[in-house]
């Protein structure tokens, strides 16, 4: 979850978060050496007076100018399809979430279960227990399995929805009368927060995503519990 005053990213909680950190990385470097060289040239242009004939007619380095460009873009646009094609694959889920937005909650309907499905509101700041984050909180979060490969399936009822949870890096719209299909992957048990990322109406910033990762153990009495509750 983010923190006050923080200004980089939340910390990765599954591979393909790891790999768009590395890619951010990699890419700010490669912005970094490009402002340094930009720079250097300007300070140098601005304050020597003198002119070599030799720039006046360079070839040499119009063509270098030219082919260096290209290379900068070859080495970020290569690592950029490598993780659009991760996040693109899905091998054999081990769980199917159909994640439905509505104005202004979201629903969940597990399709490997018959009887598992439940709504999602955002808990009233009033309701709150201590330590719970305001606006954040759900009365029902999605619970999945660690390590376990999840396909969640993405729609919306009534308008334009976006289901984002940033430390899984995830962010997918939710289109009425469409399916849009995302994998998931957690490497680690915990609790990762997210919101609805397009403007959907006044209460726009009151749907949250609570995201729930668990053990298969606990997980099978947790969908036990729910559907004798249901």
């Amino acid at each position: 979850m983010a923190q006050p005053s923080q200004i980089g990213f939340q910390d990765a909680a599954s591979p393909l978060m790891e790999e768009l950190l590395y890619f951010h990385d990699h890419t700010l470097m490669v912005v970094l050496l490009i402002s340094t060289l930009i720079l250097y040239s300007i300070i140098m242009m601005a304050s020597t007076t003198l002119t070599d004939k030799l720039i006046l007619d360079a070839p040499n380095i119009e063509i270098t100018w030219t082919i260096l460009p290209a290379l900068v873009l070859i080495m970020i646009a290569l690592p950029s399809l490598r993780i659009l094609y991760l996040m693109d694959e899905l091998n054999d889920p081990h769980l199917t979430i159909k994640a439905i937005g509505h104005q202004w909650y979201w629903s969940y309907e597990y399709t490997d279960y018959d009887e598992l499905s439940f709504d999602s509101y955002m808990i009233p700041t009033q309701d709150l227990s201590p330590g719970q984050s305001r606006l954040l909180e759900v009365d029902h979060r999605m619970v999945i399995l660690t390590d376990s490969p999840i396909r969640v399936l993405v729609t919306a009822e009534d308008v334009l929805h976006s289901w984002a949870v940033p430390s899984l890096g995830l962010k997918i719209d939710a289109v009425p009368g469409r399916l849009n299909q995302t994998s998931l992957f957690t490497s680690r048990p915990g609790i990762f927060y997210g919101q609805c990322s397009e403007i959907c109406g006044a209460n726009h910033s009151f749907m949250p995503i609570v995201i729930e990762s668990i053990p298969l153990s606990h997980f099978k009495n947790w969908t036990t519990t729910m559907i004798e509750d249901l």
